[in-house]
């Protein structure tokens, strides 16, 4: 297969719309990502449509959309993300890399907004998880520093992610310019927690599995 095809018959518009931090309701609606949209008027399923703005296609156009890309590289960004081989895929490390070629400006501008809404959205995806995960069960209970965070930083991190998604391009560039350095550092901090996170929940398996039966 080539890499439209791969994407096509393994990703639905439902699932990369989730996976780069589209909130879609139970019966597949979603505010539009390419209006300015207050009510979900996008039905999100193998394929879009919108029927506020008439946006409509499958999930490599979605992507393409979403982030202005062409329709290859779209397709090519959503094999990567989601694990996707196809017939031009080399595994890591067999063939030599080509050198890369200069990007454009315009091209740098997408990826780094690309790379900046994708880590606020798994931050934004943490920060819910620990609002609940870690709320305090009685009124005397000590606040976790976790769920303080999540008090302190979800409804900021909403609205960098709707200036990503629908403001002006002369915001976005200014919250990428005035972010970057922020959102590296948050990339690296989201992965030492949940590195350490695994550890200790491997930890405590392995506590468990040693401990003699009674």
């Amino acid at each position: 297969m080539n890499v439209f095809e791969a994407v096509k018959q393994s990703v639905t518009t439902r699932q990369a719309a989730e996976h780069y931090g589209i909130r879609v309701n139970r019966n597949g609606m979603a505010c539009c990502p390419f209006h300015n949209d207050k009510t979900p008027s996008m039905k999100l399923d193998k394929r879009f449509h919108c029927f506020g703005c008439g946006a409509d296609g499958d999930v490599i156009d979605f992507v393409a959309a979403l982030y202005g890309l062409g329709k290859k590289e779209a397709a090519a960004q959503l094999a990567s993300d989601f694990g996707l081989a196809y017939e031009d895929w080399k595994p890591p490390g067999r063939a030599r890399k080509p050198k890369p070629r200069q990007k454009s400006p315009e091209e740098q501008f997408r990826e780094a907004k690309a790379h900046c809404f994708r880590v606020l959205a798994d931050y934004l995806h943490l920060l819910r998880v620990w609002k609940t995960d870690y709320a305090p069960h009685s009124p005397e209970e000590a606040f976790h520093p976790r769920f303080v965070e999540a008090l302190q930083k979800q409804a900021h991190v909403e609205y960098l992610l709707d200036v990503l998604l629908f403001g002006e391009t002369e915001e976005k560039a200014v919250l990428i310019m005035d972010y970057g350095k922020d959102v590296i550092q948050l990339e690296q901090r989201m992965a030492e927690l949940a590195a350490a996170d695994a550890a200790r929940t491997k930890k405590h398996h392995e506590r468990h599995a040693a401990a003699p039966e009674r």
